[in-house]
């Protein structure tokens, strides 16, 4: 428990992932002590091949590395986004290597690195610096949140099966979608408050089903064996199988570290042919015939194609969200407090890439929300909440409509897309004080909140709409008038 603002202590955090560290960081840097947190993976680089995906730090997720002092870290073991190249591989071995266009010059250079590098990264500085104000234990998973004599209980299991009982007068939930503190918070609501149930926002991109295949740090390109891949380029390598059930791509993405092993995503339908293949010569039959310009057996070992052929993947969850983050719980005399984060609370696809860059901000503004009530949670986290809410909520619907279409599913969408995004960028170029950019380009501006995005988005469909069909009414009269 909690009794006054200068009671900055005793917190446990449950998750480990970006957004857990990353708060026990902030804390402690603030002066917090007495800090758990609560991770059931092994260790902070445990490599888990179904979530082996990498992340873009952009100049949004950076305020919060900026403040820890940790960009410069995070640039030395990242590819940065000024130096991202991609080879387009085609079914024939054809090859062509395009520097990405830097639409926007002002944008703040972004970094790309595996998930576990980035959480080695904060949990390295945690090791370094922190020890004594923070403590991470591994293999702990919580399992039930109780109120006991209006004081908050984590109860919590080891990795012997033991079990632990934290009594908390801050408890942080980053423990993801299926974030056990969010649901309990839900079951703690009344039946007519639904703050902590969250709200769905169907996308085009909701329920595909991914994939990870894990190659060797530098796998050969081709049948001669010394044709290297590099590790700080992306490749997109294209399948020759244009059957919708069977059409298939592999993308990668670039990594600093030559000695880390690739990961290649595979992306689709739930009902593709990929996921029906039962055993292992199956799949190295399908990817062989997919792809004839890789030597796939050479690449993909059997202990890999059996692990592809048993696991189950991941699917894109639906962009959801809920509009209560926080709860207090009272006394006379004390009070303990619980917050929410990260996907805990926002959840989508990877369409915008803001997963993990939105967890940053969220650690971040909540810093600056402590700045300015000097640690008092009381005071604190009702005023996050109303300066958050909103652009969690314009967050998600720009996760919903910004580009679902980008993952190849249905083509003729993907070039109205395409159209679109062309048309919106010249009228911006031509009638930039009418017009704004396109939404994708500016999520890339950190300066703006996800709320100003979402209301300029929306005040140039109207206004596009309001163009559209005064043109089209103007050729309508042209057209009568001509006629008679």
């Amino acid at each position: 428990m909690l009794t006054d603002k200068s009671g900055c202590r005793n917190v446990v955090i449950v998750g480990g992932g970006p957004s857990g560290l990353a708060i026990a960081l902030m804390l402690a840097k603030r002066g917090w002590t007495e800090i758990t947190v609560l991770e059931k993976r092994k260790t902070a680089d445990y490599y888990e091949p179904d979530k082996a995906f990498n992340y873009q730090i952009d100049g949004r997720g950076q305020k919060l590395l900026d403040w820890l002092g940790l960009t410069p870290n995070l640039a030395e073991i990242s590819v940065s986004s000024q130096e991202f190249y991609l080879t387009l591989i085609q079914p024939n071995g054809k090859r062509k290597t395009i520097k990405l266009p830097f639409i926007n010059p002002n944008r703040k250079t972004a970094y790309w690195l595996p998930r576990r590098t980035f959480v080695s990264l904060l949990y390295e500085e945690i090791e370094r610096n922190w020890q004594q104000q923070i403590t991470v234990l591994f293999e702990a998973k919580c399992i039930e949140l109780k109120q006991k004599q209006e004081q908050l209980q984590v109860i919590v299991e080891s990795k012997n099966s033991e079990l632990m009982s934290f009594t908390p007068g801050f408890v942080v939930g980053c423990d993801g979608l299926n974030s056990i503190v969010r649901q309990t918070l839900n079951d703690w609501e009344k039946p007519d408050h639904h703050r902590f149930e969250m709200q769905y926002f169907p996308s085009a991109s909701s329920g595909l089903r991914y994939q990870v295949l894990t190659l060797p740090p530098q796998f050969p390109l081709s049948n001669q064996l010394d044709d290297q891949s590099v590790c700080t380029m992306a490749y997109a390598i294209r399948g020759k199988t244009v059957e919708g059930q069977k059409k298939i791509s592999l993308g990668l993405l670039p990594m600093k570290n030559p000695d880390e092993p690739r990961t290649a995503n595979i992306i689709t339908y739930p009902n593709h042919k990929i996921w029906t293949l039962k055993t292992n010569e199956e799949l190295y039959r399908f990817l062989e015939q997919s792809f004839p310009q890789l030597s796939i057996r050479d690449i993909i070992s059997e202990s890999e194609i059996t692990r592809f052929v048993n696991s189950q993947g991941g699917v894109f969850p639906v962009p959801q969200f809920c509009s209560g983050l926080h709860f207090l719980l009272k006394s006379d005399q004390t009070f303990s407090a619980i917050l929410l984060l990260g996907d805990a609370v926002h959840c989508f696809p990877p369409d915008i890439g803001q997963g993990v860059n939105s967890a940053l901000e969220d650690v971040y503004i909540l810093q600056q929300v402590l700045e300015e009530t000097q640690d008092d949670l009381l005071l604190a986290l009702p005023l996050y909440e109303a300066r958050r809410s909103g652009d969690i909520e314009a967050l998600i619907h720009l996760a919903q409509t910004t580009f679902p279409w980008q993952y190849n599913q249905n083509w003729f969408r993907r070039k109205l897309w395409d159209i679109n995004f062309l048309i919106g960028l010249l009228l911006n170029r031509f009638l930039p004080f009418f017009f704004s950019p396109p939404a994708f380009l500016m999520i890339q501006d950190y300066q703006l909140s996800y709320q100003e995005i979402w209301h300029q988005n929306q005040r140039t469909n109207q206004r596009l709409f309001i163009f559209s069909v005064t043109l089209l009414g103007i050729l309508f009269v042209l057209g009568f008038s001509f006629n008679v």
